[in-house]
């Protein structure tokens, strides 16, 4: 009842009445032209659910409501698979966002778990876009904080760093959150030097 009580609460009441025609099937009868369409229209309504349960999941996630933003990303994460398949980069969002989730109920082994299988997709799919490269360092950089691994995090987040200004610029608004979380582990190491000054960097 309470995992029932989450869900509805997460996503389930937003989507509730888009699900009865995804879970539809469609007549047998067809001609080829309507089989077709039916289809296109399936892949419609799924694409937008993944939009709708990644934004509402994000959102909970912004605003702490990291408990809350599970089941929403779960969502996100079931139907991307249903329309992008298992090993697909469009998966890596919803993992990561079921990652940063994860921590924020304390639940690391779950959230390592999430972040390896994103960082499975990347590395198995040769022409990766580096903002979802950048994406996926960043999370692990953020997850290696947690964990108070700050050797590791601050690799990852130097490599956050490279990816965004190679991408976006060096003085992107991207790169800034790598500059910001790479300031707060040095803020945390005590070395206040570096801190200010990657702080003054954003």
């Amino acid at each position: 009842v309470d995992h029932q009580k989450a869900d509805w609460v997460s996503i389930h009441e937003r989507i509730c009445q888009l699900l009865i025609p995804i879970r539809t099937s469609l007549p047998f009868l067809l001609s080829e032209k309507e089989r077709k369409h039916g289809t296109e229209q399936l892949v419609k309504r799924q694409k937008y659910i993944i939009d709708l349960a990644y934004s509402t999941a994000r959102e909970f996630v912004l605003d702490g409501k990291h408990k809350e933003a599970i089941p929403a990303a779960l969502h996100a994460l079931r139907f991307s698979t249903e329309v992008y398949g298992s090993n697909s980069v469009q998966l890596v969002p919803a993992y990561l966002l079921l990652a940063e989730a994860s921590a924020g109920v304390g639940r690391l082994p779950e959230a390592s778990k999430y972040l390896s299988q994103a960082q499975w997709i990347v590395l198995t799919t040769p022409d990766c876009g580096a903002a979802v490269q950048c994406k996926l360092h960043r999370s692990l950089g953020l997850f290696c904080t947690a964990e108070g691994n700050f050797e590791q995090a601050l690799y990852h987040l130097a490599n956050d760093i490279y990816l965004a200004s190679s991408t976006f610029g060096l003085k992107s608004v991207e790169a800034s959150g790598g500059y910001f979380h790479m300031a707060n582990v040095f803020f945390r190491q005590n070395k206040m030097d570096i801190a200010n000054s990657l702080y003054a960097e954003v």
